[in-house]
């Protein structure tokens, strides 16, 4: 389960006297509004969230740029804390809105899998097998002990989201449907996404494509400029 309650994210911009174009644009990167808070100019991407997120939910973000779906995701996913409001998580979380966090160029393959699985939480007594399932997955047992630099872009999305897909989570968040980008990987990687995601308890998926939603969704939230104007069954989302 995961609760929010009266949940705000403000971003300082400091040094900012007015409102130029140039901070209009940043505020339209991050979404919300402008705000002053002793008197340093503040961006505010989420205003007063009450939301409950419950066993069973595969859930749905939805808006235009800038409405702060990022910011929200990024909060489900314990990445950012709110400046006001409380947010409760029960249960272990996979946020796979950036696979790549963590991965390092100049370190091995393996060395790569051992830096994510301290980041995902893996413990120490099923890190052998959870080593032993990216590499298999993967497909890159030749490689393995190679620099990462030495991949082809293709090996390094194979890696990165092998590692990013060999744990089951309570909780799994998404940015948008992953792809591999190895047209020879997709068809494999898509029905390990889809095995993750039938395992977890709850599903949260922010996405444009209305097509990915209704196949994999039941419930849509839609945000505008920080806030929460629809919460309903997928009949709320316009073609």
């Amino acid at each position: 389960m995961i609760k929010l309650k009266n949940v705000s994210v403000d971003f300082p911009l400091y040094h900012v006297k007015q409102k130029t174009l140039k901070h209009q644009l940043v505020s339209g990167l991050i979404g919300g509004s402008f705000k002053n808070h002793d008197y340093i100019q503040t961006v505010q991407a989420l205003k007063n969230i009450n939301l409950t997120i419950n066993d069973g939910d595969r859930l749905a973000i939805i808006g235009h740029n800038g409405s702060g779906k990022t910011t929200l995701l990024r909060v489900l996913s314990g990445i950012y804390d709110p400046t006001f409001g409380i947010v409760e998580i029960q249960g272990n979380v996979n946020s796979l809105t950036d696979i790549n966090l963590g991965i390092n160029e100049d370190f091995t393959g393996r060395e790569n899998i051992k830096t994510r699985s301290l980041i995902m939480g893996v413990k120490s007594e099923i890190y052998d097998e959870f080593e032993r399932n990216v590499i298999i997955f993967s497909e890159l047992s030749d490689f393995i002990d190679l620099p990462l630099r030495t991949y082809s872009s293709g090996m390094k999305v194979r890696l990165a989201f092998a590692i990013a897909t060999s744990i089951s989570p309570d909780i799994l968040i998404m940015d948008e449907w992953l792809s591999t980008g190895d047209s020879n990987f997709q068809k494999k990687a898509n029905e390990k996404l889809n095995q993750t995601i039938s395992k977890s308890n709850i599903f949260v998926l922010s996405s444009h494509s209305n097509e990915v939603i209704k196949k994999n969704c039941n419930r849509v939230i839609k945000l505008s400029k920080g806030e929460i104007v629809y919460d309903g069954d997928l009949n709320g989302i316009k073609e």
